[in-house]
Order: structure tokens, then sequence, then C-alpha cells
């Protein structure tokens, strides 16, 4: 009875957390899971996370969707947001700079502590502990001073094209600066530094 709600609720290779199977008693779940998992219907990735084995069309055994991992348990669920990537990731998603991050850099809601580090599925994630909880009102607002945090470090553009680029981010993703300037307090210095240099302190006016 739960393999056929897991399999008719989950892809193949997505993460199944446990907290998203509902309609069952928690013992039931507990029960069910470990004994599916014994008989190869489903595979635990760790603790609380499951996924449903498939073959590739190469024949190879599939593995589980890192960036739907990532996705479910750091930063969105339907219509909630509760974390974004930050650090060198954010800037080589922005097209900030070529570089290629060693590791995903998450800000999430999820995070116990400042920061940890995870190595899933040999893929490692740093995850950083928000200034102020994230949510689906503050999300775009609180991932742009994180970036303002770091755009001088990281950037590769020059600061014309960098300007620019910032500009056309600030117009495309609606950022509201009465949010950026109840927030500003809590970043370091150089944010305030770097939206200057950026051309940007109209905003804050």
């Amino acid at each position: 009875m739960l393999f056929e709600f897991l399999i008719n609720k989950f892809n193949k290779g997505e993460p199944i957390f446990l907290s998203e199977i509902s309609g069952y008693s928690k013992d039931y779940i507990r029960q069910e899971m470990k004994r599916l998992t014994d008989e190869g219907k489903i595979e635990r990735l760790y603790n609380g996370v499951y996924f449903i084995p498939y073959t590739t069309i190469l024949g190879t055994k599939g593995k589980v969707s890192i960036d739907k991992l990532i996705e479910k348990k750091f930063l969105s669920v339907d219509d909630s947001i509760y974390g974004f990537y930050c650090g060198l990731s954010l800037a080589n998603i922005l097209g900030f700079t070529t570089q290629n991050p060693a590791c995903y850099e998450i800000c999430s809601n999820a995070a116990t502590t400042k920061q940890r580090k995870l190595n899933i599925e040999g893929i490692n994630m740093i995850i950083y502990k928000p200034f102020v909880d994230i949510t689906k009102e503050n999300y775009k607002e609180l991932q742009f001073l994180d970036l303002m945090s770091n755009i001088d470090k990281y950037s590769e553009l020059d600061d014309k094209k960098k300007n620019k680029k910032l500009l056309n981010y600030v117009k495309e993703y609606n950022i509201n600066f009465d949010i950026v300037k109840e927030y500003l307090p809590l970043y370091p210095d150089r944010v305030y530094k770097n939206i200057y240099y950026a051309g940007l302190m109209d905003k804050l006016i």
C-alpha cells in the first residue's frame, strides 16, 4: 500500500523525505520504509531520505537527483521558499564569473549552525544560516545582499560590465530596496560600499 503511494507521488530518482509521506502513522511509515529498503524496492540515501531505484538507458544504476535534493531540502517546496544559492555559486549562476565552485553554497533556514559542510553522493555543500528567516517575501533581497557581500571578490567583469549586469539583475528580479535597507545593517560594511561603487545608491535613497 505504501509503495503504491510512493510510486504514484514520486518520480524515480527523486528524493523522498519522510515528512512528505502523509496519511499513515509514523510507526507504520518507519516499519514499511525499512521493509521496502530490505526488499530493494526503495533505497536509503541517508537518515530520513530515500528514493525509488531505477536503471538508466545505459543499463547502469540510476542515482538520486542532487539538484532536486538540494531544492527540496534547502530551497523551496511548492509555494514555500526557505533558501537560495549564495557565494561563488550565485556569482557563477548569474554570470559574474566563469569559475566553477568546488561545492554548492546555500543559505537556508534548514541550517542548524552558522556554517555546515555536507557531502552527499560525492557532492560537497556548504550550508549557511541566514541572518533572518528566509521567506517568499524577502528571499530576493537577501540574495541580493549576499551577492553584494562578495561581488568585488568574485566578479571577473570590468566595472562597466559588472555594474550594467547588476542593474539588469536588480530590474529583472524587481529588488525591493525598502527591504534591502531594513536588512542592510545586518551585513558587513563592504556591502554598502559595493552598492555605492555599483552606482546603486540612488535605489537606497
